[in-house]
């Protein structure tokens, strides 16, 4: 009788090793995609600079692009003045449009308004749009 329940043991720690490594495998599985999600992507440094040539930003105009992965935007709202925003409304990440005839943002999800300078002037935004630092060189513009 004792070689029966030495058998059974041996099965149940073979059994109870087994299923902790499937168990382990299984959240290493589902852990991984959520790891990828939170850590800092690749290439996204603070390093990381945008030139645009002046002469693509009209007066009164924007101009739209992409600056470490994210919609970013281009302001001239005078002569030699300019402004570089982030596109993104901070309500719930819509993508800001420039009214020109107004000279400020509109989000086309909830009404959200945004004046040039990217302050808050109507609507659910909490925040004011996020402004990138810009330098300007000769010809270009430097946003980063």
């Amino acid at each position: 009788m004792s070689e029966i329940s030495e058998t059974n043991q041996q099965r149940r720690t073979f059994l109870g090793i087994l299923l902790g490594g499937v168990v382990a495998v299984l959240g290493a599985v589902f852990a991984w995609p959520v790891f990828r999600f939170l850590a800092p992507r690749e290439g996204a440094g603070e390093g990381d600079q945008v030139r645009v040539p002046k002469k693509e930003i009209q007066v009164g105009g924007a101009h739209f692009f992409s600056f470490q992965g994210r919609p970013a935007v281009l302001l001239q709202p005078r002569a030699g003045d300019y402004v570089a925003l982030s596109a993104v409304c901070t309500h719930l990440g819509c993508i800001v449009k420039w009214v020109n005839d107004k000279g400020e943002f509109l989000c086309p999800c909830h009404g959200g308004r945004f004046s040039a300078a990217g302050q808050v002037l109507g609507g659910p935004p909490p925040k004011p749009l996020e402004t990138y630092s810009l330098k300007i060189e000769d010809t270009d513009l430097l946003v980063g």
